[in-house]
């Protein structure tokens, strides 16, 4: 098979030919180009060979996202190492528990998590070396691990490649965690560039010239295709920002930088619209990008409105690590996820696992694609549920198709509530509950009254400056949807809690629900 090294692919390419001057990343103000980038992959590189890192071992990150990220995590890549970014919103233990199932040797973090290693340590018997990003005093004083500075890494002469093809292990990504303990989901080299060959390059339609900035961070699938992936794939700039987004924040980085193209949540696209900042401010942006939940109708078309630009939903998720499902630059739906990306194929089976073929019929989404990963880290049952020995690979998401073959998101399979005997979407109760101007966020959960019967709960988040009178929702719900679907109790909070990635934490909420009258 032919040697295939993603790092090579998506570094030394563009150096070896003529484009290392080319600026690959920019940060606080700083400037990195290719060839500098480079440097650094070596220095990366050649600092985990130091530590008796081999190839087909992992390396955990808790790492900010500036040019620290790339440089180790393409550095392991280049080498064969199995790098295994982990999320900078979790707390110590949490992170421990991670670090032990993925049994890595070195765990490279930066100086600003500090204060989790102790956890680490503790949890982890097979951790050997931490190398900090930063300054190392931060760290706990321990003689359990070695210690060393990533400042004090030197350049020197190029280092070689691990010979490495498409199939061969690459890096892991933990997934959320939303119904139970995260799952190492493990990808191979090719799969980066099946990302960037099918979402980016089609959908997209992405050039060199182009600037990304992600309010997703590296650590995750949607972040890592957005910020590393697809801008280095095409040879352009990323604008990375370390600190955790605010609405004010990614404004002002927007109005500085000038990006192109602009990554985010659903939820934070609704707290920018609440932000209100000028619509100057999106001049640059071509296309707006969002996933990990649903977007709502109203959202959509409100930040197209004052972006000027094209709002483009889907869905993607870790075990294929992008997005699969997408709206077009040319064609958006409101409310909807689009069409299948280029390169996959989608579709929709029963509760038996035949096809559904008939449009606008719920069914449970399967899609296939060559970014699918191998399955999950030492996980076997997990993996044969998910994926099939057919190449498909099962999603746990609802959904309809439309006659003109656009996808419509109706929730997760856990999600879905029976209300009076009939099937009721989360999602599309949400799209009301937002378009009602005291909301700026809703999570719909399924709950049972006093009777053991399913009704709707809904939680709201208030928009700025607004005050949410339920009465006023439930009489607004009950002008734009069926008697059934209406939720029977509202619940007004300050923010919806959340997954490290973003995603709402439905079975947080079912278990707070007061009892539906």
């Amino acid at each position: 098979m032919t040697d295939f090294n993603a790092a090579h692919w998506l570094v030394d390419r563009h150096v070896d030919e003529g484009r290392g001057d080319r600026v690959a990343i920019r940060c606080q103000g700083r400037s990195t180009t290719y060839a500098d980038l480079q440097q650094r992959v070596w220095r990366a590189q050649r600092l985990l060979a130091g530590l008796g890192i081999e190839p087909g071992e992992r390396v955990t990150m808790v790492v900010r996202d500036d040019e620290a990220f790339p440089a180790f995590f393409l550095g392991a890549l280049r080498a064969g190492i199995v790098p295994v970014p982990l999320s900078t919103m979790l707390k110590g233990p949490a992170l421990g528990d991670i670090v032990a199932d993925a049994g890595a040797r070195a765990l490279v973090v930066s100086d600003v998590f500090a204060d989790a290693v102790a956890d680490v340590l503790a949890a982890a018997p097979s951790l050997e070396h931490a190398v900090v990003c930063g300054d190392a005093s931060a760290l706990p004083e321990t003689g359990r691990v070695s210690v060393h500075e990533w400042s004090a890494a030197q350049d020197g002469e190029p280092v070689a490649a691990a010979p490495t093809t498409v199939d061969s292990p690459a890096f892991w990504l933990y997934s959320s965690g939303t119904t139970g303990r995260p799952k190492g989901v493990m990808h191979v080299h090719g799969n980066l560039r099946a990302t960037y060959e099918t979402y980016a390059r089609q959908v997209l339609q992405v050039t060199e010239d182009d600037r990304f900035l992600s309010v997703a961070k590296l650590f995750f699938a949607f972040g890592l295709g957005n910020s590393l992936t697809f801008p280095f794939g095409a040879g352009a700039t990323v604008i990375l920002h370390p600190d955790p987004p605010t609405p004010a924040g990614i404004a002002d980085l927007v109005a500085e930088e000038r990006p192109t193209l602009l990554f985010s949540s659903p939820g934070f696209c609704a707290a920018l619209l609440d932000a209100a900042p000028t619509a100057s401010t999106f001049a640059s942006v071509r296309a707006t990008v969002t996933a990990g939940e649903s977007l709502p109708a109203n959202i959509q078309v409100r930040f197209a409105a004052m972006t000027a630009a094209p709002v483009l939903d889907g869905i993607g998720s870790t075990e294929l690590l992008h997005i699969f499902l997408s709206n077009t630059l040319d064609a958006q739906v409101p409310g909807s996820s689009g069409w299948p990306v280029p390169g996959y194929a989608a579709e929709l089976r029963d509760d038996d696992g035949n096809r559904v073929t008939a449009t606008d019929t719920p069914g449970y989404l399967y899609v296939r694609g060559d970014s699918a990963a191998t399955g999950y880290w030492e996980r076997p049952d997990a993996t044969a549920a998910a994926f099939g020995d057919d190449g498909w690979v099962r999603t746990g998401d609802v959904y309809t198709r439309a006659d003109d073959g656009h996808w419509t998101f109706l929730g997760r399979n856990s999600d879905m509530i029976k209300a009076g005997g009939i099937w009721v979407s989360p999602a599309e109760v949400e799209n009301v509950l937002i378009g009602h101007a005291s909301v700026l966020e809703a999570a719909v959960v399924g709950a049972r009254d006093g009777a053991g019967l399913e009704t709707v709960v809904a939680f709201v988040v208030p928009t700025a400056g607004q005050v949410v009178d339920p009465d006023e929702l439930v009489a607004h719900c009950r002008m734009q949807m069926e008697p059934f679907k209406r939720p029977r109790t509202i619940v007004v909070l300050d923010e919806l809690p959340k997954t490290a990635t973003g995603k709402i934490k439905r079975f947080e909420l079912r278990a707070t629900v007061p009892t539906p009258t």
